[in-house]
Parts: structure tokens; C-alpha cells; sequence
């Protein structure tokens, strides 16, 4: 479900559609004055009436929306993917499968998660983000952030936490070759004109987009990670160390790493 995103919607479809086929993906606007993508192409699209409210509630009733949504596709398909239209869910190049082979082969029970793979513009070295060209070409940093292995691959009907952060009352498991990609934080410029969208300011968005910019300060200042074996490392402690507010989460213990991003996943985003 989204508002106000079609450069990101447009990338999403070309992504998951070469993935899983155009047909099978569902796009929800909010809004009927929303306008459908232009790649939109074989996508389902299904304009909803626009509830503006703050955005904890707003969350809360998409998130409860979007499950439903899912409940009712397990239906028809096996497995179902939510997420966001800036994340993309990954499988390790170095395994030669695509996403829809590498599903269709792992126990999903009643969810999978990949490592959470927050990119960002580091400001000193790297320009604005040039829409036309792919975002892993310009970018070459990415914040190992628990806030993005989401359980966002599912096999039954559940109940998705706000954001797709977590599945109540279940637990999660991170898979050793999934990763989520999240390019919210891909570019500043972006960032500031977020902070112009009158829609996402007047819902009390404010303290999510200055999250994203936190995200680009911190790849800026830390030395960034080469060897892969952090992103081992990075899944035993999120596996391991839970938030005390919520046990099925993943934490990383307030360690902040920057990792440098591994050249085979930049022809894929």
C-alpha cells in the first residue's frame, strides 16, 4: 500500500515483477485521487479511500488491512510477500536462483525474514541520486539496521505488526541467503522533499523521515565493513537479542555497523 511513491512503485513492479510475474502483485493506493504507475503493466492496482489520520493509527489499520489482504491471496498461492514500496527482498546472487525458485524450496513457517540492508547516501563521497540509473551503482554503503528484517514472507494467515515489523504472536527466523533492501534512505534530496509532501507531514510523519536521514549520518561517520562474515554475525544477534518491548523482534543490541556492499548484488537494484 502507498501514497505519494511511484518512483518507487515503478521500480518495485519492474523488480518483483521479473521475480514473480506482473500478474502476481497487488499494489493498494491510498487514495482514489492516487494515480496508477506508469509501469504499471499486468499489476493488480485497487485504489482505497483515503482515511487521514496520525500515523501510529494509520499504521495500525493498514497493517490490519493488509493482512486480511493476505489472508485471503493464501487462498489462491502459497506463499504471499508484504512489503513496502522502497523494499526488496533478495536472494544471494551467489546461489544462481531467483526469488520465486528459492521460496518455493525453504520451510516457510508461518514466516521467513531476510538480513534487514538499510542503503544510504554516504554525503561526502557520493552525489544526488540519478533517477534514471540503477540504485546500487550509485550507492556503495548500507546500515546493517534489525529494523528491516521483517517477516515478510508468510505461508498462513497472520496478523503483520505496524510496518510489517514483526508477526504477532509468532516468532521470526532469518534466512541465511534472504536479504531486505530498503532505499528510503537512498538520497537527501529526497529526504527533503519528503519533508515538503503536506499529506505526510499533516499525519505526524515527521520523526519517520528524519529516521531516514539518521540512517545517511551514520554510513557518512562509521568506517564501513568489507568481510561478509558481519552479516553472520548480524543475524545471531538479531536471532538472539530481543527489544524488552517486544520479544518477537529482532535487536541489535545498539550496535551500529556499516557494511560495504558485496558487488554481485549491484546489477540486481
Amino acid at each position: 500500500m502507498a501514497r505519494n511513491d511511484e518512483f518507487f512503485l515503478n521500480r518495485w513492479i519492474q523488480y518483483y515483477g521479473g521475480e514473480l510475474g506482473e500478474e502476481n502483485l497487488f499494489i493498494y493506493l491510498d487514495g482514489v485521487d492516487q494515480p496508477i504507475p506508469k509501469q504499471a503493466g499486468k499489476a493488480n492496482i485497487i485504489h482505497n479511500e483515503r482515511v487521514a489520520e496520525h500515523v501510529v493509527a494509520a499504521e495500525k489499520r493498514r497493517l490490519a488491512f493488509l493482512s486480511d489482504v493476505a489472508a485471503n491471496l493464501l487462498k489462491t498461492y502459497d506463499i504471499v510477500i508484504g512489503v513496502d514500496a522502497d523494499e526488496f527482498l533478495v536472494v544471494d546472487p551467489k546461489l544462481g536462483k531467483t526469488l520465486l525458485e528459492y521460496l518455493s524450496e525453504i520451510k516457510i513457517s508461518p514466516s521467513v525474514s531476510g538480513l534487514g540492508i538499510d542503503i544510504g547516501q554516504h554525503l561526502q563521497h557520493e552525489p544526488t541520486l540519478d533517477y534514471n540509473k540503477s540504485f546500487l551503482t550509485q550507492r556503495e554503503y548500507a546500515f546493517l539496521s534489525s529494523r528491516y528484517t521483517k517477516p515478510s514472507v508468510i505461508s498462513k494467515a497472520v496478523q503483520w505488526g505496524s510496518g510489517f515489523h514483526r508477526v504477532k504472536k509468532h516468532n521470526f527466523r532469518i534466512d541465511p541467503n534472504l536479504y531486505l533492501f530498503h532505499f528510503g534512505s537512498v538520497d537527501m534530496e529526497m529526504i527533503r522533499m519528503r519533508f515538503q509532501d503536506k499529506d505526510r507531514m499533516a499525519t505526524g510523519r515527521e520523526k519517520h523521515i528524519q529516521k531516514r536521514a539518521k540512517t545517511m549520518h551514520i554510513i557518512t561517520q562509521k568506517n564501513a565493513l568489507s568481510n561478509e562474515n558481519w552479516f553472520c554475525f548480524a543475524r545471531l544477534i538479531q536471532t538472539y537479542i530481543r527489544p524488552v518491548y517486544a520479544w518477537n523482534k529482532p535487536s541489535m543490541a545498539g550496535l551500529k555497523m556499516v557494511i560495504k556492499v558485496p558487488e554481485r548484488f549491484k546489477p540486481i537494484l
